[in-house]
């Protein structure tokens, strides 16, 4: 029997839509975000930029990785 991986809403994992949650849902992440984007090459740069700022975690306790941040940057509008 075949297991299917579990998806979180188009997320690959938990952390990453955990994470992705937090800079979409909350105004100052979520602007903090846009700005490193306009300023950044692409969107790896633009989640090392956001890292250098962040804590460790997010408030529910979820890690801020860079495969995470780069991932939620590159769904934002």
């Amino acid at each position: 029997m075949r297991r299917t991986p579990v998806r979180y809403n188009g997320h690959h994992c938990r952390n990453c839509w955990n994470v992705a949650l937090w800079i979409a849902n909350d105004e100052g992440l979520y602007r903090f975000a846009l700005e490193c984007r306009a300023r950044a090459r692409n969107a790896t740069q633009a989640a090392r930029d956001m890292l250098e700022s962040l804590p460790t975690r997010t408030p529910d306790g979820a890690r801020y990785t860079l495969s995470a941040v780069r991932a939620a940057i590159l769904g934002l509008e």
